[in-house]
């Protein structure tokens, strides 16, 4: 693309360059008339970042409005950096996820790694320590060169940022399918803690207080990073490359330190990081938020590269940058505490009273655009909704029956699916002990962190099974959001709100539309279900490549709170003899399952059913006994069903094994996936006390030690298999298929 200087206003329009970076005609017609005039090359560039999906949320607004995002725990829902839940003690949680989908596609390491440290500088931008990390990905099955780098750099990334950073990352989760091939999905979600006295907001307030650059200097990374993240990938997204930005993960360190010193200064006003469109978003939103203007001048701004034009420096992601608003005067004490930690803080420019987002360079008014035509008021646009026909046909579709001849071939292949198998390999590069706090780190069902100096802890997952979305986005949708919150029961904790990541293709296709309007549906109605209000989020659209959007995969980041520490439960049997229960009846429902997956080698039918009411009741019940004492271990039923369950709850203690009994239908007892299921064990002296105190609860056996799994329907012995033998199946999965020639 030509540089600002050569390119007047009048090509601009004639040569419609403002659709190289997104924009429609239409949005510029409309740009045209907001400013009363045609817009100059770093004016439409400011505009198209802005106005982009990833910035405006232009086509998803009207569907996110449906979402609650109220309650007596919730201190900042949607709208700042990052949503606050009250915990007590005068505390809150800070917490939120982003994607970094399309930079992942084409440079899987850095696209991962500033994914993170993104979504960290959400979090301390509210004032509150980073005390989590967790991400959720998904990519084609590792059968290709491609999909096994992909898979592997973005591990390595997350890996190579967190961990020199110093927050833990603790959790997540791994999926794997064909849908995700050519657009895999990286979503990176950061938890914080935070002394709500302490919160801090974007806002530039005050005329004639002063704007505040801090961090590393601007370069050319990351141009135009937010309008490709709003574009379908294809052959050229290689080209792009320069799209993504680099991140320094010592630098953020120091800037996470040096801001949480700084907050305490009453000389701050408001703080933001630069992410998404870089120096163009956070100044336009902190004035638009205010009711304020600013005015600024570029030539002040710390630069690493010669020569930047105005437009390079607005639209750059450069990582590891914030901008502050400090009340005239005090600019000194600002400088000197970030000078501490060896960081430049630079004022670049002023609050203003006349609601324009002015820029200056070189002596020139370089951009003079009205702010709130940038954030507050960006278009919206109701996208055309159609059901899609394979909907019609899954749903119309006779239950599907899968046939078994040998039930214990089919749990070993079960647990080698690489969506169920182990992790480790994954998990194992990441430092999930920083901070001292993790009590339950990565492979259980929430991880766990405690808060220092109290008897309470904080539970945390991220969740979403996209295959029930695909054939099902309204039900989809309300198991993603009910399963999170199984996840942080089972752990012992209460859940209090979730963060969504929403990804989906290309909007302007109207069955997609369809599956975002119908997810939103199923997601809002189960958090009003089960009072967890959604506090903060983020959209990824355009998720495609040549042309096949991936499986709608609403992502579910979920934190809860143990409020004692003697609730903190774990997810694997302890204790030989132990009682093993199970919570709620399985039903012959295979629809997006692993079992149909290995059978068949796709999905169909109709998704699992969910009752609101009783996984309502049944959460309910199951936390009340983990409160009582009453509950050893507690585990979700997911993906696999029972059997995969039953397994992988062996595998933490040596030598451990389990006898079950499953009676009346031996393939939905083992492998169904129906819905609002629990695994439970339970100490025989309490056995009277448990099955009181949750009423769907049923005796299948009991935990031994002979390292050996066995399994009678109805009187009959059907397997006996060695536990070592099925955890190094499970353990081995994964690097066994990365190893493979593809």
């Amino acid at each position: 693309m030509l540089q600002a200087p050569e390119i007047t206003p009048e090509l601009v329009e004639k040569d419609k360059v403002y659709c190289e970076m997104g924009l429609t005609d239409k949005e510029y017609d409309m740009i045209k008339e907001i400013m009363g005039r045609r817009p100059n090359f770093t004016e439409i560039g400011i505009f198209s970042v802005m106005w982009s999906e990833h910035c405006s949320y232009k086509t998803s607004k009207p569907l996110l409005k449906k979402f609650p995002t109220e309650g007596k725990q919730v201190v900042q829902g949607p709208g700042e950096g990052a949503g606050v839940v009250d915990i007590g003690n005068g505390q809150g949680v800070v917490f939120k996820v982003e994607s970094h989908n399309h930079p992942s596609a084409v440079e899987p390491y850095q696209g991962a790694a500033t994914g993170v440290g993104g979504i960290i500088r959400d979090v301390f931008s509210m004032g509150a320590r980073p005390i989590a990390s967790l991400n959720s990905l998904r990519f084609g099955n590792l059968n290709t060169g491609r999909v096994k780098y992909l898979f592997e750099e973005v591990v390595h990334g997350i890996a190579g940022y967190g961990n020199c950073v110093g927050v833990p990352t603790v959790g997540g989760e791994v999926q794997f399918d064909d849908s995700y091939e050519g657009n895999p999905l990286v979503n990176a979600m950061c938890v914080g803690l935070i002394d709500t006295k302490d919160i801090q907001k974007g806002i530039a307030a005050g005329l004639g207080n002063t704007i505040m650059y801090v961090g590393s200097k601007t370069g050319r990374d990351g141009i135009h990073g937010a309008t490709f993240a709003s574009e379908d990938l294809s052959e050229d997204s290689e080209s792009k490359r320069s799209n993504v930005q680099v991140g320094d993960p010592f630098m953020e360190k120091l800037l996470i330190e040096a801001c949480l010193e700084v907050i305490h200064s009453d000389a701050l006003v408001g703080i933001q990081d630069m992410g998404a469109a870089g120096l163009t978003s956070s100044a336009s939103e902190m004035a638009s938020k205010a009711g304020m203007g600013m005015e600024m001048n570029l030539d002040l701004i710390p630069q690493r590269e010669e020569n930047m034009t105005a437009y390079e420096m607005m639209l750059s992601e450069s990582q590891e940058r914030m901008l502050l608003c400090v009340k005239k005067g005090q600019e000194q004490e600002i400088v000197d505490i970030f000078r501490k930690y060896g960081l430049e803080a630079v004022a670049v420019g002023t609050v203003t009273d006349d609601k324009k987002f002015r820029l200056l360079h070189k002596g020139e008014v370089v951009a003079d655009i009205p702010v709130d035509s940038l954030a507050e008021d960006a278009p919206i646009f109701y996208k055309e909704s159609k059901v899609p026909a394979f909907y019609e046909e899954n749903q119309s579709m006779p239950s599907y029956k899968p046939v078994i001849d040998d039930y214990a071939a089919m749990l070993r292949k079960l647990l080698q699916q690489p969506t169920i198998a182990s992790k480790e390999y994954v998990y194992d590069q990441y430092d999930s002990m920083v901070q001292a706090n993790t009590v339950f780190s990565p492979g259980s069902d929430a991880a766990v962190i405690r808060v220092r100096g109290y008897d309470k802890a904080l539970a945390m997952t991220i969740d979403c099974n996209s295959r029930y979305i695909h054939l099902d986005p309204e039900v989809g949708g309300q198991i993603a959001v009910a399963e999170a919150a199984r996840n942080i029961v089972c752990s012992g904790a209460k859940p209090l709100a979730i963060t969504d990541g929403l990804n989906f293709g290309n909007p302007d296709k109207p069955e997609n539309f369809w599956q975002m309007e119908k997810s939103v549906d199923g997601m809002s109605t189960a958090c009003s279900k089960l009072n967890t209000p959604v506090i903060s989020g983020n959209v990824s659209l355009y998720n495609e490549s040549n042309g096949q959007a991936i499986f709608p995969t609403p992502i579910v980041g979920m934190v809860g709170l143990h409020e004692s520490l003697s609730h903190i439960t774990p997810s694997h049997f302890q204790n030989d003899g132990d009682l093993i229960y199970v919570i709620g009846e399985a039903s012959a429902e295979f629809g997006g399952s692993e079992l149909q997956n290995i059978l068949e080698g796709k999905y169909f039918g109709k998704a699992p059913t969910i009752d609101l009411d009783i996984e309502t009741q049944r959460q309910s019940q199951l936390l009340e006994a983990i409160r009582a004492g009453l509950v050893v271990s507690a585990h979700d039923l997911a993906e696999g069903g029972l059997a995969v369950a039953v397994t992988e709850s062996l595998f933490t203690k040596k030598g451990f094994g389990a006898t079950i009994m499953v009676e009346g239908d031996l393939t939905a007892g083992l492998f169904s996936e129906t819905q609002s299921r629990f695994l439970v064990s339970v100490n025989k002296e309490n056995r009277e006390a448990f099955e009181k105190a949750v009423a769907d609860a049923k005796w299948i056996g009991a935990v031994s030690r002979n390292g050996k799994l066995v399994i009678t329907n109805n009187g009959e012995e059907i397997m006996q298999e060695d536990v070592e033998e099925l955890q190094q199946l499970w353990k081995g999965a994964i690097p066994c298929l990365l190893k493979s020639k593809a």
